[in-house]
């Protein structure tokens, strides 16, 4: 691609913009010299910075996070540990200091945890909204390692050293990240590229702290609250599927000619070519393509582009990707997309990119339409199709919470939602309720969000919505939908005569389902009785309470015991402990007491 006019140079220095050049997977912060290994350009050093790892160590940091953190999620619920007494204000800003912690602890844990922190930004459904937030903030200041290393790796993937390969090659980092750096050369052909060289040791860091995170995911399945409802082995699957696939750059190059071949035919868009000469597991190399990142908004107004054209190009591209393709880029931040003198969108970073099979796409069909009639029954069944909702025993809260959200979300004027909105109140029900959204359907709708967000900043007036309205028209077309926005007599009968047929054709096989529940004894009869309930919470508290008598009068005579024969020390620990659980009882009867006033 042809350099940048001078023009284009002259309007973009003018107000001091620097130009956004090709970036690491992640937010990177670009680096001015060949830091040490060792420091960050904050001057923080890390542990994991190096080649070699102990294993015995990872093992050590990693478990006293996790249980820090638990530690920290009990005393959450403790209102002893709050000083004035607990509040739900001081709940919230513990949990919010606690999800800043979690953020800064992934950053000092390395690239596994920081990885892990990206994707966990994402699930919604599974987490907390403080930790989130947090984790969505979660950026890759760390800091490059010599160039020494980056010789040695370039030798031992192409047995040939940097001289024999490029003309010119800057040993100074455009950018550098937690999985790897990027710097700038020019092949002995005379085409400027950008080398993206990975950290050394990774692949061994991430197989030492997999193995170690694989017993804190049995540990979370089986955790009688947290395991419930949870595949947190699946999700430890999964997480594993996606961080070994980044960490491969040629699989990183096949997604980046997958993805150049599907916008061939759309002048408006760029990426960039890879040299697969110059390509190894370790090391991308790709044409150099610079570009003003499309959240500069001051740089575009003054290169003279038209900020409208480009937020509805943004959505227009991954609408395309979504829909028509079937393979999206899992990660479109503002700094994975830049914008060309001459308008084009150019895309960076293809190490997360999404797939949707077509057996998906028909499930999907489905449930679009399926929300369209507002058929929350239908819904569910479909989720659980997807594999989005786990089959437990009483949908019903789901099936209930489904149709709150569908009534108030087709009230609204299509052109008044927003992706962030829709996707906020869909996790708002998610979490805590029997839900697992696989990966590809939480990385497009934080896909959604962001650029919807960014469109919004290129444009005040943008509507994602609003703009994938055609699209979707276009989905229930080719998938031989009936438009639910049509209101004529024919649609709604077309849609009523589908609805009957659909329920007439399944009715055999959910007769079939119950009557081989009945045979197996599968069968259960739920009945609630608010009076029993009452009367079972009582017995449990009392039998709570003896325990703790038992135990103030075991450490009480023990403290007595130990004190006549001059075990002093011993007997002001046993003294300590009666206090303790003598204090628990006095709560425990205190709550009893406050319960029994209620009924």
């Amino acid at each position: 691609m042809a350099l940048m006019s001078p023009l284009f140079k002259k309007r973009a220095v003018s107000l001091g913009i620097r130009y956004n050049f090709l970036r690491l997977p992640t937010r990177e912060k670009r680096v001015s010299t060949p830091a040490s290994a060792s420091l960050t350009p904050t001057g923080k050093s890390y542990r994991w910075n190096r080649e070699r790892y102990s294993k015995t160590r990872r093992f050590f940091d990693i478990w006293f996070f996790v249980w820090r953190f638990l530690f920290g999620r009990w005393l959450l619920t403790q209102s002893w540990s709050y000083w004035g007494g607990m509040t739900d204000a001081k709940r919230a800003a513990r949990r919010r200091a606690q999800a800043i912690w979690i953020r800064e602890t992934f950053l000092d844990l390395g690239p596994t945890f920081i990885k892990l922190g990206q994707l966990f930004s994402t699930r919604a459904d599974l987490f907390p909204s403080e930790y989130v937030e947090e984790l969505s903030k979660l950026q890759d200041r760390v800091p490059a390692f010599s160039y020494e290393l980056v010789t040695k790796i370039i030798y031992e993937d192409f047995g040939r050293p940097i001289p024999e390969l490029f003309r010119s090659f800057d040993p100074i980092p455009m950018a550098a990240a937690s999985l790897g750096q990027v710097h700038k050369a020019q092949l002995l052909s005379g085409e400027e590229v950008v080398v993206k060289v990975q950290r050394p040791g990774l692949r061994q860091l991430f197989d030492i702290d997999l193995a170690i995170l694989k017993g804190i995911a049995q540990y979370f399945q089986n955790h009688p609250k947290w395991g419930q409802g949870r595949d947190w082995m699946g999700i430890y699957d999964e997480c594993c599927r996606i961080l070994y696939e980044e960490i491969d750059y040629l699989n990183e190059g096949r997604n980046a000619d997958t993805f150049r071949r599907n916008f061939r035919d759309r002048e408006w868009a760029c990426v960039p070519r890879v040299y697969w000469r110059y390509t190894s597991r370790r090391v991308l190399t790709l044409e150099y393509l610079p570009g003003i990142k499309i959240s500069h908004y001051e740089a575009l107004e003054a290169a003279g582009l038209d900020r409208k054209r480009l937020a509805e190009l943004g959505a227009k591209a991954y609408l395309y990707q979504v829909l028509n393709d079937g393979f999206f880029h899992a990660d479109p931040h503002p700094g994975n997309i830049a914008v060309s003198p001459n308008g084009q969108l150019i895309f960076y970073d293809f190490g997360m990119m999404g797939r949707i099979q077509p057996v998906t796409r028909d499930k999907l069909l489905k449930t679009f339409l399926s929300i369209a009639q507002r058929d929350a029954e239908q819904v569910v069944q479909c989720l659980v199709e997807l594999g989005a909702l786990v089959p437990t025993g009483d949908l019903g809260p789901v099936r209930r919470s489904i149709q709150y959200l569908l009534d108030n979300f087709m009230n609204q004027s299509f052109e008044t939602q927003s992706v962030a909105q829709i996707s906020d109140d869909l996790y708002e029900i998610a979490y805590d309720q029997p839900f697992r959204f696989p990966a590809t359907f939480t990385f497009v709708m934080r896909a959604f969000s962001t650029l919807e967000g960014v469109g919004k900043g290129l444009d005040k007036d943008f509507n994602f919505m609003q703009v994938a309205q055609p699209f979707a028209t276009e989905l229930m077309t080719n998938g031989n939908l009936p438009d639910p926005s049509n209101g004529s007599l024919f649609s709604e009968l077309s849609r009523q005569a589908a609805q009957v047929g659909s329920s007439a054709i399944g009715l055999p096989r959910r007769l079939e389902e119950v009557l081989d529940k009945l045979e197996n004894g599968d069968l259960r009869l739920r009945v609630r009785s608010s009076e029993s309930d009452r009367i079972l919470r009582r017995l449990s508290n009392i039998n709570l309470g003896l325990n703790y008598v038992v135990l103030i009068g075991s450490f009480s005579l023990a403290a007595t015991i130990l004190f006549v024969n001059q075990y002093l020390l011993l007997a002001g620990v046993a003294a300590a402990l009666a206090v303790w659980f003598g204090i628990l009882y006095w709560r425990l009867m205190l709550k009893l007491d406050k319960y029994e006033k209620m009924f």
